[in-house]
């Protein structure tokens, strides 16, 4: 096995086929990064059974109540990653999850209530510059691909009364749920109370507010069904 094998293999890409147009010197530059984020993520593990030996954290990471944050095998924080993790059940980070540069998790909005936290299942990964608002609780299934700046609101005010400011009519937390192999496209929005299957395709900058089932694909603001996967239209 070579260096740039065992490299792959460390970062978790060891299936991945490089490209013969990459050079020796980009590839140099990309392992000492992972080196570097290799490194601060020992660091962030050092005496901690809630966070696998094995994680990779970017520069600029801020992580607020690390004792509620649970991070599996080889998962990588890059750099500006935000999370603030006090909530009932923590942040949990299955094997191999990816939060992409500038990614913010926020659990709790209010101190007067602590919100409920977020789960992300093994192999999910997100873009850059994504938002979880986390305070009705968060769920990702695994193997879920994601793009950039993509946001989930787990928390909606009440506004149905005309005779009090919107502010003091309080807020619902019905949570968010998304299931196993989804892709979210780039821009895309959730708000509480949406639930989606399994194998799911979300279009870029929908605004899903509802219940849809599995294997459809999903887009619009609000978001609606366009067809069922495997059907094609003319």
């Amino acid at each position: 096995m070579n260096l740039t094998s065992k490299a792959l293999k460390i970062t978790g890409k060891e299936k991945y086929q490089l490209d013969k147009k990459i050079g020796i010197g980009y590839m140099f530059r990309l392992f000492g990064k992972y080196g570097l984020m290799m490194a601060r993520g020992r660091c962030i593990s050092f005496g901690r059974k809630n966070v696998d030996k094995c994680v990779f954290v970017g520069c600029h990471v801020k992580v607020l109540e690390k004792r509620k944050l649970f991070m599996g095998n080889k998962v990588k924080l890059h750099d500006h990653v935000y999370i603030d993790a006090l909530s009932r059940s923590g942040v949990i980070l299955g094997d191999d999850v990816v939060l992409g540069r500038g990614t913010r998790i926020e659990c709790t909005g209010s101190v007067e209530h602590v919100g409920k936290g977020v789960v992300i299942g093994n192999r999910s990964t997100f873009g850059n510059d994504c938002f979880f608002g986390a305070a009705g609780g968060i769920r990702i299934g695994e193997d879920v691909i994601a793009g950039q700046y993509i946001r989930f609101h787990s928390e909606e005010h009440t506004y149905s009364r005309r005779d009090r400011l919107i502010r003091e009519q309080g807020v619902t937390h019905k949570g968010i749920r998304i299931g196993n192999d989804c892709w979210i496209g780039s821009g895309a929005v959730f708000l509480d109370g949406a639930r989606v299957g399994d194998g799911c395709v979300i279009a870029a900058n929908a605004v899903v507010t509802g219940k849809f089932p599995g294997y459809t694909v999903i887009g619009g603001v609000p978001a609606k069904i366009i067809k069922k996967r495997g059907e094609w239209t003319s």
